[in-house]
C-alpha cells in the first residue's frame, strides 16, 4: 500500500508553479507576485502638504503662538488642479490643500486650524520647521526602489500600492484554472428530485468551492456519466481551459466504474491504494496536454480529506506560493478513542483553545464511518500515524487546521 508521503510526492512533483504571466492591475488580486516590482515614479512625486493650511518658509514662523502671533501675506490659494508656477518668499504665504504640490520657496504648512484663516493677511498661531506637515518627493517610494517582493500575495492594499507606483500591468503565476467533475450515473443535481437509486451531487459543489478557498480559479462541469464515451468526451472537452482536473468517483473496483479504463488512453496517471482513512483509492497523473489530474474518492468525507492532504499543498505550489503545507497545530486529545492500524487517519474534530493555555480537540463523528454532518462541525483533522491504534484522553496529535 502506497503511503501518504509518497503519494504527496508524487502530486507535488507534478504541480509546477504556473509560468509568469503579467495582468492587468484589477486581474492580478489574489495572484503570487512572480517577480520583484520597481516603482516606475517617485511616491509623492514632490513635496506635498500633509493637511489643510498655508504653504509657509519656516523661517517666517519663529515665535508664533496664540500669545505672539504672526501675521503674513497671503498670495493665493492651491488645489489639486492649481499650477506649478505658484512660489512664496519672505513675509508671504499660500493658501494649500492636503496633497498638493508646495509652492517653490515653501519648506513647511502651517495647519488651517492654527491660523484664522484668513485669505488675504492670515494670522498664525503656531511656529513650524522645515518639512513640519509635508510629505516629502519620495518619502513612500523612490524611483527604481523595491515596490513589491517576489512572493506577495496581491491583496486589495497591495493594488493600491502598485497603481501609485505607476503599473499597469503585474507579473504574477496566474491562479490555476481547475475543473471539478463528479463521475457517476447515479447523480443528481440538488434541487431537483431524487428517484429511488440516485443521489445528489455534493462532490462538484464541495470540491469547486475548496478550489476557491486554495486560490484556483473554479470550473464546475457537475456530474457526468459512468459511460466511456460521455466521460472521456467530457473530460477532452475541459483540456482547453484547464491547468487542473479534479475527477471525483469512479474508483471503486465495481464493474460500472470506469474512470480509470478512460484515462489509460489520454495521458500517464497512476492509481493506488493509499494508506490512509478516509481516503484510500486515489489517483494522480498528467494527460497529454500536461493538464494535471487528481482523481479523488467518491464519498464527499473522503473526497475533502483527500483534497486538503494532496490538493490543496499542490494547487498552492503552482499558485506560486512560498508556503505551500496545510496550516497545523498540537492539540491534546478531549476523548480517548481508537485508530485503524497502519493507516494514517484523518480524525474530524473540533478544535478549540488558545496559545497561551494550549488547543483541545474533540472528534465530531462517532465510529469509523465517515458522516457529512460531522465533517461540518468540524474546524480540524486530528492526524493519528499509522503506528497508532488507541488516542489516550491527553494524548497531544497534530490537528491540520480547515480553512475553507
Amino acid at each position: 500500500m502506497k503511503s501518504v508521503e509518497a503519494h504527496l510526492k508524487d502530486c507535488l512533483d507534478l504541480a509546477a508553479p504556473i509560468e509568469r504571466y503579467e495582468v492587468e492591475l484589477p486581474d492580478a488580486l489574489g495572484c503570487i507576485l512572480a517577480e520583484d516590482v520597481l516603482s516606475m515614479t517617485n511616491v509623492p512625486a514632490a513635496d506635498i502638504a500633509a493637511q489643510d493650511g498655508y504653504a509657509v518658509r519656516g523661517a517666517d514662523t519663529i515665535g508664533a503662538s496664540a500669545e505672539n502671533p504672526v501675521r503674513l501675506r497671503v498670495l493665493g490659494e492651491l488645489y489639486s488642479d492649481s499650477g506649478d508656477a505658484s512660489s512664496v518668499f519672505e513675509g508671504t504665504a499660500m493658501k494649500i490643500a492636503s496633497g498638493v504640490r508646495l509652492p517653490a520657496g515653501a519648506d513647511s504648512v502651517v495647519p488651517l486650524e492654527s491660523t484664522d484663516q484668513d485669505t488675504v493677511s492670515v494670522t498664525l498661531y503656531q511656529s513650524v520647521r522645515a518639512q513640519d506637515y509635508v510629505r516629502t518627493q519620495g518619502e513612500d517610494l523612490r524611483v527604481g526602489s523595491v515596490a513589491l517582493t517576489e512572493g506577495t500575495r496581491i491583496a486589495a492594499r497591495h493594488i493600491a500600492l502598485l497603481a501609485s507606483s505607476g503599473r499597469a500591468l503585474v507579473p504574477v503565476h496566474p491562479a490555476p484554472r481547475v475543473v471539478v467533475m463528479s463521475v457517476g450515473s447515479e447523480l443528481v443535481a440538488p434541487g431537483r428530485g431524487a428517484p429511488a437509486g440516485k443521489i445528489y451531487d455534493a462532490n462538484s459543489h464541495a470540491l469547486s468551492s475548496a478550489v476557491k478557498s486554495a486560490g484556483g480559479v473554479a470550473y464546475r462541469v457537475g456530474a457526468v456519466s459512468d459511460d466511456k464515451n460521455v466521460l472521456r468526451d467530457a473530460i477532452e472537452d475541459q483540456l482547453l481551459r484547464a491547468d487542473v482536473i479534479i475527477t471525483t468517483g469512479g474508483l471503486s473496483y465495481g464493474g460500472g466504474d470506469t474512470i480509470k479504463e478512460v484515462l489509460s488512453p489520454l495521458g500517464s496517471v497512476r492509481f493506488d491504494n493509499v494508506a490512509m482513512n478516509p481516503g484510500r483509492q486515489l489517483g494522480v497523473g498528467s494527460l497529454e496536454d500536461d493538464t494535471v489530474i487528481f482523481c479523488l474518492p467518491g464519498d464527499p468525507v473522503a473526497a475533502l480529506v483527500s483534497f486538503e492532504v494532496f490538493v490543496r499543498p499542490a494547487l498552492r505550489k503552482m499558485a506560486g506560493y512560498a508556503s505551500i503545507g496545510n496550516r497545523s497545530i498540537a492539540a491534546t486529545a478531549s476523548d480517548t478513542f481508537f485508530s485503524t492500524a497502519g493507516e494514517r487517519d484523518y480524525v474530524r474534530v473540533h478544535v478549540t483553545g488558545n496559545t497561551a493555555k494550549g488547543y483541545r480537540f474533540q472528534p465530531t463523528e462517532g465510529g469509523q464511518n465517515p458522516l457529512i454532518t460531522g465533517f461540518a462541525e468540524a474546524n480540524g483533522l486530528a492526524v493519528i500515524p499509522e503506528d497508532v491504534t488507541k488516542v489516550q484522553q491527553g494524548d497531544s496529535m497534530e490537528c491540520i487546521i480547515l480553512n475553507g
